[in-house]
């Protein structure tokens, strides 16, 4: 639950897009969270078209608008104010997260994702940048944005499009894993156990057709399941949420699509 004061944050810069789609998306669905918390938004990085490249290009295009953002998150972590954000992309997470490892060291990390973004640049058989986006804080790789998440402190939430290589991280690290399913809200109270918590959702953690999303894997969670985790949750301390993956639209020239549902799936944890 929000305890303290919220600062809304839009991020608009690069951060290795397949397309266009997600950097007005965050604009929307930001916009729309900070007006249901009665904030004015601060808005980071300046919108450019989707390089579509591989990992190393995409990081050093993305380094200027993640480096500004990830200052901003250290600003917020040390106010004490919860942070609500837009972020566009998992590869945001790359600055992000260092920012709360220095300032919440024992936080407890919940990943919501139909990946789990494990991959480290040598293991990557894509070189999609945000396929890498949980590694490189937990030291798995040198992003140059720093780590300092520790493995004990993630709980993957809704995977089920997962590599080898990452299967076995997750099985010789000894790290939270909860697939969908019925009884997923306790499993999720119980991997928390009471630990304040910081919240990642990948919009594709939920089932196709729910929102537009770049991927779209069988399975995943309904909006009823994604708010009767939030409701779990929200007996933690929020410590924030950053929201990535989410498109404005079904296909590039669609219209565009509303996030109010989305907003509304998340409300028992804002509010």
């Amino acid at each position: 639950m929000v305890e303290n004061h919220t600062v809304c944050t839009i991020f608009q810069g690069r951060a290795g897009d397949h397309n266009d789609l997600a950097i007005p998306a965050a604009k929307s669905f930001g916009n729309a969270l900070a007006s249901c918390l009665g904030q004015r938004p601060t808005v980071i990085g300046t919108p450019k078209p989707a390089l579509n490249a591989g990992w190393r290009e995409e990081l050093d295009a993305a380094m200027p608008d993640l480096h500004a953002v990830q200052q901003h998150f250290a600003a917020v972590f040390a106010s004490g104010a919860v942070s609500v954000a837009a972020t566009s992309r998992c590869a945001v997470s790359l600055a992000t997260l260092p920012a709360l490892a220095q300032h919440y060291p024992d936080a407890c990390l919940v990943w919501f994702d139909a990946h789990a973004d494990l991959n480290t640049p040598a293991s990557s058989t894509s070189g999609f940048l945000g396929g890498l986006a949980l590694a490189g804080p937990l030291g798995l790789w040198d992003t140059g944005l720093g780590s300092g998440i520790r493995m004990e402190q993630v709980v993957l939430v809704g995977q089920r499009d997962l590599d080898p290589f990452e299967v076995n991280l997750i099985e010789q690290h000894n790290i939270s894993s909860l697939p969908p399913g019925e009884d997923l809200p306790d499993r999720l109270r119980k991997a928390v156990a009471g630990r304040a918590v910081y919240v990642h959702l990948d919009c594709d953690v939920l089932a196709p057709g729910t929102v537009p999303t770049d991927y779209q894997p069988e399975g995943g969670l309904t909006l009823a399941e994604l708010t009767a985790c939030c409701e779990v949750l929200a007996c933690s301390s929020l410590i924030g949420i950053e929201i990535a993956e989410l498109q404005n639209a079904w296909q590039p020239e669609g219209p565009p699509v509303s996030p109010e549902k989305l907003v509304a799936a998340l409300m028992p944890l804002l509010k």
